[in-house]
């Protein structure tokens, strides 16, 4: 038995061959018939051709699209230009029989529609690009931090600090929640609860791979995050997974060399290695897709710091809905403006503290933090990251200033006291980066079973 995917990529011309896989599309005229067949091997479908020699020959007529099959037969050069070859049938044996109510039939199906059914939704050309693109980005990913000396963490999923204390946590219980215990104020009491104390999802490994980054100089994450974030955008997702490298010994402008340097790795690699899916999306999802990928790959990414960009923005002859300011964030048409303006990806460094997160560096004019946000040409914001406060009593201070409760946190505190040194990390959603590399624009239409305010079936 053999794969489809050889028979695209190994020289089986004139030779017999035995293939198990599904019927996508099943044609049939009087005297003989045809077969889109696809065992998931490889993107395209081969054509299996049968005629009315076959004993069974009324049978075969009968199987229906989305059935299991086996077929024998010769593989030969097709006389049909749009393909090289095809299978001459000498037997096709029903394996598993398809209901006539099977929701995938060979036509269009909207993108809606086929979240409604995610199980299958895979057997579809665009889902079936889409899912391949996101196995081999994320080989991408593995092979780039391992060839340099990478750690792979798996940090917990369960965790009791909200890692970027935004309040944004699933909390998980074992307690009945009909009769849930409360203590003399009130408030629930967690020393019922499985582990004693008040924990939920996590909204980041990053904590806990800066404890291993001071083990090994270099680690990474790569795994599902969570976010209790009543939002309902295109990427928005309650489950979705991170990448999180943590890297010792490494500034803010060292981490800005490898954010670009991965950046370029992955998408070669995928334009390399998804040949066949990319050309799919490229021709029916985002017309120009591999060019744009192709010239951020040839691109000098651009350094501003959060000030320059407002200044930028300021002094653009552009009416924003949302006026620019020193000492806010920015919106999603600023992002647009600046990657249009330069052409080019554009890292955005040196955040106003209060809108940052309490671990990054503290710059010396006290007002901004060293913090790094990397803005992509029709994506936005792909990349955040920043150097870490290294200095243990800066660190308290900033917590403070937070109302921050440092007893939960004494542990990544100590760092600072043990051994402390200049490091740095970033994070970057893997939707985010299979939403720009594949054109589609709906973080449910890449994650196989998507978890959304309201929906969590399957």
């Amino acid at each position: 038995m053999i794969d489809v995917k050889d028979l695209f990529t190994k020289n089986y011309i004139d030779k017999e061959v035995e293939i198990e896989g599904w019927v996508r599309n099943h044609r049939k005229q009087k005297e003989f018939g045809f077969i889109d067949f696809n065992d998931g091997t490889y993107f395209k479908s081969v054509q299996v051709v049968y005629e009315d020699n076959l004993e069974d020959f009324l049978e075969i007529q009968k199987i229906k699209v989305g059935s299991s099959i086996k077929v024998k037969g010769k593989l030969i050069k097709s006389p049909k230009e749009e393909q090289n070859f095809e299978i001459s049938a000498t037997k096709i044996t029903l394996l598993g029989d398809c209901d006539e109510d099977y929701p995938i039939q060979p036509k269009r199906h909207t993108r809606e529609f086929l979240r409604e059914q995610a199980y299958l939704r895979p057997r579809t050309n665009l889902f079936n690009a889409a899912f391949r693109v996101r196995s081999i980005t994320a080989m991408a990913i593995h092979t780039y931090f391992q060839d340099r000396g990478y750690v792979y963490v798996n940090t917990p999923l369960l965790t009791a600090n909200d890692g970027e204390g935004a309040g944004e946590m699933f909390l998980t219980t074992t307690m009945d929640l009909a009769n849930i215990k409360k203590d003399k104020d009130g408030n629930i009491d967690f020393k019922n609860d499985f582990f004693g104390k008040k924990v939920g999802l996590t909204v980041t490994g990053q904590l806990e791979a800066e404890a291993y980054a001071m083990a090994y100089k270099r680690v990474y994450t790569f795994g599902p995050t969570f976010r209790a974030e009543n939002s309902n955008t295109k990427t928005h997702a309650s489950e979705f997974w991170m990448i999180e490298p943590e890297i010792a010994f490494c500034d803010l402008e060292q981490l800005m060399d490898i954010e670009e340097d991965m950046l370029k790795y992955i998408v070669k690699y995928v334009l390399e290695n998804a040949k066949e899916e990319m050309e799919f999306l490229d021709k029916f999802v985002e017309k120009g897709l591999i060019k744009k990928l192709e010239k951020l790959i040839n691109s000098k990414f651009i350094r501003l710091t959060h000030e320059q960009v407002i200044t930028l923005l300021k002094e653009a002859n552009t009416e924003f809905e949302f006026k620019p300011e020193y000492g806010q964030d920015i919106a999603k048409e600023h992002e647009k403006y600046l990657t249009e303006y330069y052409d080019a990806p554009v890292f955005i460094t040196n955040w106003p503290k209060d809108i940052k997160a309490f671990y990054m560096k503290l710059n010396d004019d006290n007002k901004t933090v060293a913090a790094v946000d990397l803005e992509v040409p029709s994506a936005g914001e792909l990349m955040g990251g920043s150097q870490r406060e290294e200095d243990y009593n800066k660190l308290i201070n900033r917590m403070k200033e937070l109302n921050m409760q440092t007893q939960d946190l004494e542990w990544y505190i100590n760092l600072r006291k043990y051994g402390t040194c200049i490091h740095s990390g970033f994070g970057m959603g893997f939707e985010r980066l299979l939403i720009y590399l594949t054109g589609i624009d709906n973080i449910r239409d890449v994650i196989p079973f998507p978890r959304t305010p309201n929906n969590c079936d399957f």
